[in-house]
Formats: C-alpha cells, sequence, structure tokens
C-alpha cells in the first residue's frame, strides 16, 4: 500500500532541496569527469562511457552493461611488452588516476537526508519512499504510513516508530499524481 503526504514547513522544504541541489550537483561533476575523459553523456560517477576497444583495458575495466568503464587501480600490462613501453603505460595511468581523483564527484548518502527528516531508513529500505519538492511543497510517497500521534507515543514508550515528517498531511493519490505530473513538466 502507498501513502501520500506533502509538506509546507520550511524545514522540510528545504532538506528535500538540499537533496536534489547534491543530485544536480552530482550530475553536473559526474558530466565533467566524462567530459576529461571524452564522453559527454556521463552521469553516474561510477564510470565513464568510453569505446569498449579493448585496447583501452590497460587502463579501464571491461564496460558494465550499461556501457561505463571504471578506472582500474593499476594498469594491466600485457605480456610482452617493453620495459621503456612499461614504464609508460605506468606513467599514464599515475596520470589518469590523478586526474580521476581530483575530478571524482562525492558520493550522496541519500538515507542522511531521510534521518534528517525524520524518517525511519528500515522502514525506507523495506517499503520504500520517494521525495520531491516543487513549488514550496515537499511531497512524499512512502510505502508505510506515518502518523504524528503514533510516532509521539512509540517515542515515548521507547519503541520504534516509522518516523514522523514535520508538517506532513496525508494527500489523495490524485493530488500527489498532478504534482508529479507539474514537477515533470517544469523539469523539460
Amino acid at each position: 500500500m502507498q501513502h501520500h503526504y506533502k509538506s509546507t514547513a520550511p524545514a522540510t522544504v528545504a532538506i528535500v532541496q538540499e537533496l536534489y541541489q547534491a543530485k544536480a550537483e552530482l550530475r553536473a561533476k559526474s558530466a565533467a569527469l566524462g567530459a576529461l575523459f571524452g564522453t559527454i553523456t556521463c552521469n553516474y560517477a561510477g564510470g565513464v562511457k568510453l569505446s569498449a576497444d579493448k585496447a583501452l583495458d590497460v587502463h579501464w575495466r571491461r564496460p558494465d552493461e550499461w556501457g561505463y568503464r571504471e578506472l582500474r587501480t593499476k594498469p594491466v600490462i600485457p605480456k610482452g611488452t617493453e620495459k621503456k613501453e612499461r614504464a609508460d603505460i605506468r606513467v599514464e595511468h599515475e596520470r589518469l588516476l590523478t586526474l580521476w581523483r581530483e575530478n571524482y564527484p562525492p558520493r550522496i548518502d541519500v538515507h542522511s537526508y531521510w534521518d534528517r527528516l525524520g524518517v525511519n531508513t528500515g522502514n525506507l529500505l523495506l517499503c520504500g519512499g520517494v521525495t520531491f519538492e516543487h513549488q514550496g511543497t515537499a511531497y512524499f510517497l512512502l510505502g508505510f504510513s506515518i502518523d504524528e500521534a503514533d510516532h509521539l507515543a512509540k517515542v515515548a514508550a521507547g519503541k520504534p516508530t516509522s518516523g514522523w515528517i514535520e508538517g506532513a498531511v496525508e494527500i489523495l493519490p490524485s493530488e500527489y499524481a498532478a504534482a508529479v505530473e507539474a514537477f515533470k513538466g517544469a523539469q523539460s
């Protein structure tokens, strides 16, 4: 069962906005990282989209199922490579590693944002949850219910709780769906 909520509490809206700003920054930094290694379509910081050419395997792992390659920690030098060429490969690999380290964007810990919102992240892992902000209102789609009175009673009794989001009110699925469409329209 899905539960739909919204909140206009400034602190709640600010946390959701901060999460989306961090995601946008990660996408921008991922694209910049990809551009350094020859791609303009990268938005996954775990790798960059490069050719599947085996010549790149010296420095890069094989592409994953989405076509992204990850830089190896050490080069894989083919057998029979001359000593001078091996040294050149190691120097180039160090250059690539330095470039990677200097430009690799930090990971976003989404659970820290949900913790700040007051949601039990165990429930979130088991049942799921989505959030977004549109026109000063934070919207939530949770796979579990939250109830302020129940939350406060359980906290007072020292029992586990699903959590509570400041200012949250339950809304109809149709209101949530309309907000999703408006949000997507604003993103285009």
